[in-house]
């Protein structure tokens, strides 16, 4: 018995072939350079065992020839020729049900049909879905977009502190000329906290004078 359709209108291809239910993203978009993951998982009626296979297989497009990328039993086999040879990472987890993986530095050679095959005996299936890989490079708009995320994100906050500062400092600038020009004179508390502050400072050298001749006073008593 097969099933398919769309789920959640995302785009993605829901099969249930013999006891096995699979789910895999119908069509996948990536990037030059940028690693991409292609997903699969996957429900079995049985449990997992070593018997359980996993084969992911690539086809160009326009192209009725398939080419092995990936297998799984027990351990991982990525391809060891080819166009994706060592490109091809494991990411899934068979005892949760999956079988993804991921491809590093993909070029736009990558295009074309994805498959993922899973068998766990006595589950098996005859019908695979299918994903579609389409690698672009990132367009000048997306590059720019990324530059002015950036600029918000820590150029505006600095300059928006150094005006902020600019802004301080012409303020008290100008009130210190202003001050100046009308012959401005510290009121009778100003010059009260200016002295006080100076005797206190008095004070201060003079008690460490003391405190330096007593040191001296006790270390000749020594002799």
């Amino acid at each position: 018995m097969q099933q398919s359709g769309a789920a959640g209108g995302r785009g993605c291809a829901l099969f249930s072939v013999l006891g096995i239910l699979f789910f895999q993203d119908a069509h996948v978009r990536g990037y030059v350079g940028e690693k991409i993951k292609l997903k699969c998982t996957f429900k079995s009626t049985s449990e997992v065992t070593d018997k359980l296979t996993i084969d992911w297989t690539y086809r160009p497009p326009s192209s009725s020839r398939t080419e092995s990328i990936f297998h799984y039993q027990s351990f991982q086999y990525p391809t060891t020729a080819g166009t994706f040879r060592d490109r091809i990472s494991w990411v899934g987890n068979v005892y949760k049900g999956d079988a993804s993986i991921s491809i590093s530095n993909p070029t736009l050679k990558d295009n074309g049909t994805f498959s993922c095959a899973v068998k766990n005996p006595p589950d098996v299936h005859h019908n695979i879905p299918l994903t579609e890989l389409t690698v672009t490079e990132r367009g000048f708009g997306t590059m720019l977009s990324s530059v002015a995320l950036l600029s918000i994100l820590v150029f505006i906050p600095s300059v928006v502190v150094v005006v902020l500062l600019l802004l301080r400092m012409g303020r008290k600038a100008a009130g210190l000329k202003k001050r100046s020009k009308s012959g401005y004179k510290k009121s009778s508390i100003e010059v009260s906290d200016d002295t006080d502050q100076e005797e206190k400072d008095e004070c201060m050298a003079r008690l460490c004078v003391r405190c330096a001749e007593c040191l001296d006073s006790d270390y000749e008593e020594t002799y």
